[in-house]
């Protein structure tokens, strides 16, 4: 379970100070009211990206849950900082087409698959900047280029500022609740297969 650490430091501070060297969880979110849980330290782990970032964990043994404490200049669930991530969706939204912003952002891979890259930071942040902006009655457009200039001064660190406890219910990258899952394919109905018809029986 991700945990956010409240922090104004950028990805190259946060590297550079190895902030996740004195980052603290207290208590453990699983038993708030104070429970001899065993809750203690269980190291760290590596991010792909950036380089050289690493994430504290904590491990609740009674409830088998471990707890990662997510900086506010990373991205959850996606290998990037939250920054990259407000870059290529505020490109998006300067773009005529999502198609061009992809070929342009993604010049490296085929087509089909920039857009499925672009669409898996656009779509889900649309989805958490509405939500935030509904919930708190914000006069404001979800775009990034808005939410910049008006509300958020870092950007979509200080938005997780405004989610505060619902953080856990907005989708990542910028909140830290689930990954969203495919919808399921409703299955067919099986089609008779062909060949003769079966002998009728007699009466």
């Amino acid at each position: 379970m991700q945990v956010r650490l409240e922090t104004a430091l950028t990805s190259e501070e946060y590297i550079s100070q190895r902030a996740w060297e004195t980052a603290k969880l207290e208590a453990c979110p699983a038993h708030p009211g104070g429970a001899r849980c065993g809750f203690a330290g269980h190291g760290t782990y590596e991010r792909v990206e950036p380089a050289g970032a690493k994430v504290a964990r904590y491990y609740c043994p009674t409830s088998h849950t471990t707890f990662s404490l997510l900086p506010d200049c990373l991205a959850s669930r996606l290998s990037s900082t939250l920054k990259e991530v407000e870059d290529v969706v505020a490109a998006a939204e300067a773009s005529p087409s999502q198609e061009q912003a992809a070929a342009k952002l993604r010049p490296d891979i085929v087509l089909p698959s920039a857009v499925r890259w672009l669409r898996r930071r656009l779509v889900p942040m649309r989805v958490a900047l509405v939500a935030l902006i509904t919930w708190h009655g914000l006069e404001v457009a979800p775009r990034v280029a808005e939410v910049r200039a008006s509300v958020a001064t870092r950007g979509l660190g200080g938005l997780r500022d405004l989610g505060g406890a619902q953080l856990h219910a907005l989708p990542p990258p910028l909140g830290l609740g689930p990954r969203q899952r495919p919808r399921s394919v409703r299955r067919k109905r099986t089609q008779q297969g062909t060949g003769t018809d079966p002998p009728a029986q007699s009466r």
